[in-house]
């Protein structure tokens, strides 16, 4: 696999559309990490690691009537086209309704915390 943040993303964003209630996808600390930001935001209702089986198990959050928390997930920087901004090129996801994750020399944080710190870094995703 090239890119397993794609394809958490992808995991996700299909088990979404059929109405799954939680999806596997394979352990890694990034992954943990990026689901530690989701959960915060409010875009999932939990997570569990399981390193025993390398795997990490994400509860995902819908409403009332059905519809899921997260309707866009969308990977920006990749392995191949790698995405960096400074502090003051952040992205703001639809006004800020949505979140961007960035890769920070202080590890992930969404795009808000990185402009109060005033540190740049990688544009890893959007999710709205």
């Amino acid at each position: 696999m090239t890119d397993p943040i794609a394809d958490m993303l992808t995991r996700m964003r299909n088990a979404l559309r059929v109405g799954k209630s939680e999806v596997l996808v394979p352990y890694s600390r990034i992954k943990v990490n990026l689901a530690e930001i989701l959960k915060q935001e409010g875009y999932i209702n939990s997570y569990a690691e399981n390193q025993a089986t390398h795997e990490l198990r994400i509860q995902l959050k819908y409403d009332q009537s059905g519809m899921p928390a997260m309707q866009q997930l969308k990977r920006i920087s990749t392995p191949g086209r790698r995405v960096y901004s400074g502090t003051e090129k952040l992205p703001r996801v639809l006004n800020n309704l949505g979140i961007a994750i960035i890769s920070t020399p202080q590890g992930l944080m969404t795009a808000v915390a990185a402009k109060k710190k005033k540190i740049g870094g990688e544009i890893i995703c959007e999710i709205y």
